[in-house]
């Protein structure tokens, strides 16, 4: 039995790790990576291992850095089965399918902009294509049911639990036994918290042999989430007095979901003006927000029974839904008074790049960021406190007020996964993965267990 880690090691984005037993392999995500211009060459590079030879691939949630690698996957050879929960299912495909279009769109206008400049431009590729996107659905097979086993293969077994992060989303159990010895090896997936709004919390996990675990907010608590609600309220209101715009770069899959939730609420308790313009300006997040009405079985009590009673969580008196680039376009002509939210949360693509070099300028608009922003995106550079920063190679200078609410993050905070890890017994190894380099050594050293490790790229371990 063997372990190895191609992605996410040592950094946030691009999980992607290996488990080899009984000849078998089994492929746990397979994630983008996020951040700088050098993360394009990471994204295209070699996978550390070959993809035809992978049986299965268990994906633990539909975030592009879990998934966003698939269709590439696929492309150079895998012809596994892929199980997942059916939430994770349809939010995957449509994740890929956007992440295909953005490749295909970049391309389009890097090709364009080398031609100008009397460079090839015939050299200039996606990453992967809508078709390979498409392709790549072929294989998705079983739908993986919470706290029901899967058999894989002969003495490899998959058990699938809420990790109550998004919609679908799981940690992934698996039991393994070759030559007589047996492990249960745990994934915690990214992991959310308790008592958010919309899903259930995170499921216990079970006393394991091997643990591989998130490290996102491993050194620090993210803001308690009823305060951020409050300063969400406040800095849009504040906003408005002074005739601004509000713009949210927001997640497609969940945060906007969540965002509206609060939105809602915001108005129905009267922290909102009764009509407002709110603009959720993102077709994956409009995709993703239907997509959340057909599986209330990742709900928790009230979102539950919000549905039940035939109501819409995520509705509010002037909510438009803007598909169309035209429509999206319009909002740009709108001086004040209106809440734009357009992915993506890191500004590292998407229409929100847009919304900010028309708003980002002008000091009577606001900017509130309400996820985690990787290192060398546009969103981290703002937050940062750039004064000035470049959009579609143009400068733009930063006057807007700058929010950052942390309270709205997916992710389980320091203690939080501390109480998770607890959860798991004594077990002979932890791999901390998923976090940037000082937040793994930081939980590392409270974590103080004997065999912590954080593994390196493309490292392999014996299990």
């Amino acid at each position: 039995m063997k372990i190895s880690f191609h992605g996410a090691t040592r950094g946030v984005t691009g999980s992607c790790h290996l488990v080899t037993c009984r000849g078998r392999r089994i492929l746990i995500d397979c994630g983008m990576y996020q951040g700088g211009r050098e993360i394009e060459e990471e994204n295209r590079g070699d996978f550390g291992f070959d993809p035809s030879t992978v049986d299965y691939l268990l994906l633990t949630h539909a975030h592009l850095d879990h998934c966003g690698r698939i269709p590439l996957l696929v492309e150079r050879g895998f012809r596994g089965e892929i199980i997942t929960t059916g939430a994770t299912r349809e939010l995957a495909r449509l994740v890929m399918l956007d992440a295909a279009h953005i490749q295909e769109e970049d391309a389009r206008w890097k090709s364009k902009k080398a031609a100008r400049h009397g460079r090839r431009a015939e050299d200039i590729k996606p990453l992967y294509t809508t078709l390979d996107a498409l392709n790549a659905l072929d294989y998705f097979g079983r739908t993986a049911r919470y706290n029901k086993p899967l058999k894989l293969w002969d003495g490899i077994q998959a058990t699938f639990i809420d990790a109550g992060h998004i919609l679908g989303s799981a940690s992934i159990v698996l039991e393994l036994e070759e030559k007589g010895c047996r492990k249960k090896v745990l994934f915690s997936g990214d992991l959310g918290y308790p008592d958010r709004p919309i899903l259930r919390d995170p499921a216990h996990p079970p006393p394991v042999d091997v643990v591989v675990m998130e490290t996102t907010y491993g050194d620090r608590e993210h803001k308690q989430l009823l305060p951020s609600v409050q300063e969400l309220y406040e800095a849009i209101m504040s906003t408005f007095r002074r005739g601004g715009n509000v713009v949210i770069p927001t997640f497609a899959l969940e945060r906007s979901q969540e965002v509206l939730y609060y939105l809602r609420e915001g108005v129905e308790k009267g922290d909102l003006p009764g009509i407002m313009q709110v603009f959720l300006d993102s077709p994956m997040a409009i995709s993703a927000t239907r997509i959340f009405s057909r599986h209330p079985e990742c709900f928790d009590r009230e979102a539950y029974r919000i549905f039940h009673d035939g109501r819409d969580p995520f509705d509010l008196p002037g909510l438009q839904f803007t598909r169309e680039t035209s429509e999206s376009m319009a909002i740009n002509a709108i001086r004040g008074g209106a809440v734009i939210m357009a992915g993506s949360g890191m500004a590292t693509g998407g229409r929100v790049r847009h919304h900010l070099k028309h708003n980002l300028w002008r000091k009577r608009c606001s900017v509130i960021f309400v996820g985690y922003a990787a290192r060398g995106t546009l969103a981290r550079q703002i937050i940062d406190g750039a004064r000035e920063v470049k959009i579609f190679g143009e400068v733009i200078p930063v006057e807007a007020s700058i929010y950052t609410i942390g309270g709205f993050s997916a992710h389980a905070g320091r203690s939080q996964l501390l109480e998770w890890f607890r959860r798991t017994g004594d077990p002979e190894h932890v791999f901390l993965v998923h976090g940037e380099e000082e937040a793994m050594e930081s939980f590392a050293r409270t974590l103080g267990h004997r065999h912590t490790c954080m593994p390196g790229q493309h490292e392999t371990y014996q299990l």
